[in-house]
């Protein structure tokens, strides 16, 4: 988080947020500060995730879209968390820190654990079922009507203004950035292959239980093309397991679970051979933006050893044009789909 919204937050007002949803804040549980302050609390001994995001980040349009698209899915019987209503009956509450304020919600608690990727069970059996779940969401969103409150698309984020945030040393990196922008957009959009979508969905940001998926954290959800859902499951876990590896471990490990995925996806949502073969492009546009937001974050003048590894690593990449992975994605559509 931004040293100048941390200085806007407080326990006082941790509790406060809590107490709007009738919540005990007395033993909360930090989960989460990167983007939004994100705490496990409890109501009748129930846990439930409340969250806190400042008006800096999200407008309360933004977040009144969020939560109208997920209570959707919810609704469909999309394994995807409830947001509640207050004491008041509203979704998002506001907390004012002088000029600017923190939007509030709360959410139930996905069941089941994280998975990480040295864990036996980030295997084919999950990647599938991970596959199936977005593909559920896609399918589903195509009847999604989201009426006065829509995400923004994804070229409005912020992060897209490459040069607000990098440095006159990377403008080779920006000039590579906006010419795969320019390439994304001149895409056409149509509803089978674009709508609202998670943009997000890593091992981070999912629950296993009893061999279903259970998905949350939807801040960056967006209205963008449904091939970015499938980019970054597989851009996430190539990067999290072999991101030290040549580009050949990370690509042989790229296709096992790129196959797996697709054949959980296929069994709910289409993909064509045509649109598959954008996915270097919906790839490198990760490596971009992921490189831009580590600029935003992070405290560039004091970096922990990690962080300067992963920024390292990415502008390497990015300055020898490597790819994260060097597939024949049609080659693994066609394996997937018999």
């Amino acid at each position: 988080m931004e040293q100048w919204i941390e200085k806007l937050f407080s326990l006082e007002l941790l509790e406060a947020a809590a107490a709007k949803y009738g919540c005990d804040a007395s033993h909360a549980k930090k989960l989460g500060d990167f983007e939004n302050y994100v705490y496990e609390v409890h109501k009748g001994g129930i846990p439930f995730i409340l969250r806190l995001t400042h008006s800096s980040h999200r407008s309360r349009k933004d977040v009144e879209a969020e939560f109208g698209w997920m209570n959707y899915l919810h609704d469909k019987g999309v394994n995807v968390p409830l947001v509640n209503q207050s004491a008041e009956g509203r979704l998002v509450e506001v907390l004012d820190t002088g000029d600017t304020c923190f939007y509030v919600c709360l959410f139930n608690k996905a069941p089941g654990k994280p998975v990480s990727v040295k864990d036996d069970l980030f295997n084919e059996d999950l990647f599938k079922e991970w596959g199936k779940t977005t593909g559920k969401m896609h399918r589903i969103t195509k009847t999604y009507e989201a009426g006065e409150f829509v995400r923004a698309r994804w070229d409005e984020d912020d992060i897209m203004h490459y040069s607000k945030y990098l440095s006159s040393d990377d403008s080779l990196i920006i000039e590579k950035a906006e010419r795969n922008k320019k390439e994304i957009q001149k895409l056409e959009e149509t509803p089978e292959n674009f709508g609202v979508i998670h943009s997000d969905i890593h091992p981070g940001n999912f629950f296993y239980h009893d061999g279903e998926i259970h998905v949350f954290d939807f801040d960056d959800s967006m209205q963008f093309f449904f091939l970015s859902d499938i980019a970054i499951p597989l851009y996430y876990s190539v990067w999290w397991k072999h991101r030290k590896e040549k580009l050949e471990v990370r690509s042989e490990f790229g296709e096992s679970f790129l196959t797996a995925f697709l054949r959980g996806y296929l069994e709910e949502y289409s993909l064509e051979e045509g649109w598959i073969e954008h996915m270097p492009s919906f790839l490198l546009l990760r490596d971009f933006t992921l490189y831009t937001v580590f600029h935003k974050k992070w405290d560039l003048t004091n970096l922990s050893e990690i962080e300067e590894s992963l920024l390292t690593g990415l502008r390497d990449r990015l300055m020898n044009d490597e790819p994260m992975v060097s597939l024949d994605f049609k080659a693994i559509l066609r394996k997937a789909g018999e």
